[in-house]
């Protein structure tokens, strides 16, 4: 059982650490870059990123990363897993807040963002720019310190099951 609970746990740690990794990204370095480009840029950049990160890579780690998160909490009730558990189980809850800000503020504006129109089809940068960025980069922060946290809950608890191991 030791086996398994180890490579639930690693997994878990690895596939929110790279989620975990995408939203530090964009806020320590897409954002900002974009940030400085021009309205008709920045719409037409954005847009195309909220079709391009929808692929099999990215679909696996964000919507695996709480499968297995809860796999490793589930393995880790045993007796021999609970020095580990509290932190899984923390993990699981700060990467809820990632999907539930995810699914309430981010797609949403994302849906927006396209709804809006191409600017070289006649939308607004100016106006479809200012009701998305500055609420986009501020959740995507939340998202950024929510699954950093669970990443390092996770990596504690990888510490403490090897430990008890």
């Amino acid at each position: 059982m030791g086996t398994l609970q180890a490579v639930a746990l690693m997994a878990a740690t690895l596939t929110v650490g790279l989620v975990a990794g995408l939203f530090f990204a964009f806020a320590c370095a897409v954002m900002p870059g974009l940030r400085r480009s021009d309205d008709r840029a920045f719409v037409e950049v954005m847009q195309r990123i909220n079709v391009a990160i929808l692929n099999g890579w990215f679909l696996f780690c964000f919507l695996g990363a709480p499968v297995l998160t809860g796999l490793a909490t589930a393995l880790h009730f045993r007796a021999d897993g609970r020095a580990a558990l509290p932190w899984t189980i923390a993990a699981l809850v700060l990467y809820a807040v990632v999907l539930i800000v995810t699914a309430a503020v981010n797609v949403p504006l994302n849906n927006r963002l396209e709804a809006a129109g191409t600017p070289a089809g006649g939308a607004d940068a100016a106006a479809v720019r200012e009701r998305f960025e500055a609420v986009w980069v501020r959740w995507n922060l939340v998202r950024a310190v929510a699954s950093t946290a669970a990443f390092g809950a996770l990596a504690w608890a990888l510490v403490l099951h090897g430990r008890a191991a």
